[in-house]
């Protein structure tokens, strides 16, 4: 029988473990299908939020079952590694969001979770678990709110009361049983409005909801056409990949302190690229700076329109 003290010991357990590959912090949830969630995504995708991105729609119903990405399911283990950088703006006039700066961030943040299920393989033996970042089978703001991390703030970001938003989300989840954290049940958002009014392009609706179509950092990274819808012209402050507005105006952003890690820390060239640097970045040149950037899933041509765009050709 798995007593409530062997439980809660794997669960602190669990929390070391995170501690020491420098997650900022750790909440565990017991692993359930999420019905409400999938009644709100369902809205989402019907209402054509997603734009063209397909990889939204897939998947359905591995994305609101844990159980089935992982057969056996008894606990979501959601951790957060804050990426805030030392050097929040590039000295140019162009603009890159912060979560780029440094290495992809999924493969830094891979490679942590595969140190965690081995060190949970050395201290506790047999543990079936798989480590998902950023990836679209699982709704990792969800998981970090039931298990106590945060709450969806009207920009659609996970924010912590702690260390505000700018945070990647990492999801474990496993077949031990393990004792759950008491869920976020309020929103400290309050009457704020500071991040709706702020949208340069408009796409927080109330609800809240993001109107994913009508994000910057859709147009600028997800968007595959070769050109920018028209009406977007001007609207565009300057970002050449992502965009931080809604964050950056964001009051509990004021909790954030420098990440601590060195893979994050701004790879060369991405914070003083000027204009002209940027234009007459060869195919080459630029594989070869963001190799390993997250950059680099806009492609070379992906940029080029972004530059296009924001030069208003």
């Amino acid at each position: 029988m798995h007593s409530f003290h062997h439980r809660s010991q794997q669960s602190e357990q669990i929390r070391k473990i995170a501690r020491t590959l420098g997650f900022d912090q750790c909440g565990i949830s017991k692993a359930e299908k999420l019905d409400e969630d999938a009644r709100r995504l369902e809205q989402w995708l019907n209402n054509g939020y997603q734009g063209s991105m397909q990889y939204m729609e897939r998947n359905f119903d591995l994305r609101v079952d844990p159980t089935l990405l992982v057969p056996g399911a008894r606990s979501v283990i959601t951790l957060l590694y804050n990426y805030f950088p030392a050097t929040p703006e590039s000295n140019t006039d162009l603009r890159i969001s912060k979560y780029a700066y440094g290495q992809d961030y999924h493969t830094v943040i891979r490679n942590k979770l595969k140190e965690f299920l081995n060190i949970l393989h050395d201290e506790i033996g047999e543990v079936v678990g798989r480590g998902f970042v950023d990836s679209a089978p699982v709704l990792e703001r969800s998981w970090a709110k039931r298990s106590g991390l945060g709450w969806i703030g009207k920009n659609g970001n996970l924010i912590n009361k702690r260390q505000g938003s700018f945070l990647f989300i990492a999801t474990l989840i496993t077949d031990l049983e393990l004792e759950p954290d008491p869920p976020v049940t309020t929103d400290h958002c309050g009457t704020c409005t500071r991040c709706l009014d702020a949208c340069p392009t408009q796409a927080i609706l109330p609800g809240p909801t993001i109107d994913g179509s009508k994000c910057i950092s859709y147009f600028t990274i997800e968007l595959k056409e070769k050109l920018i819808p028209t009406e977007m012209k001007g609207k565009f402050d300057g970002w050449l990949f992502g965009c931080d507005t809604c964050q950056d105006v964001c009051p509990w952003n004021r909790f954030s302190r420098p990440t601590q890690e060195p893979s994050f820390a701004p790879i060369p060239g991405v914070l003083n690229l000027t204009n002209r640097d940027w234009e007459a970045l060869s195919e080459e040149t630029f594989q070869e700076l963001f190799r390993d950037s997250p950059i680099r899933r806009t492609g070379w041509e992906g940029i080029r329109r972004n530059l296009k765009f924001l030069q208003g050709e």
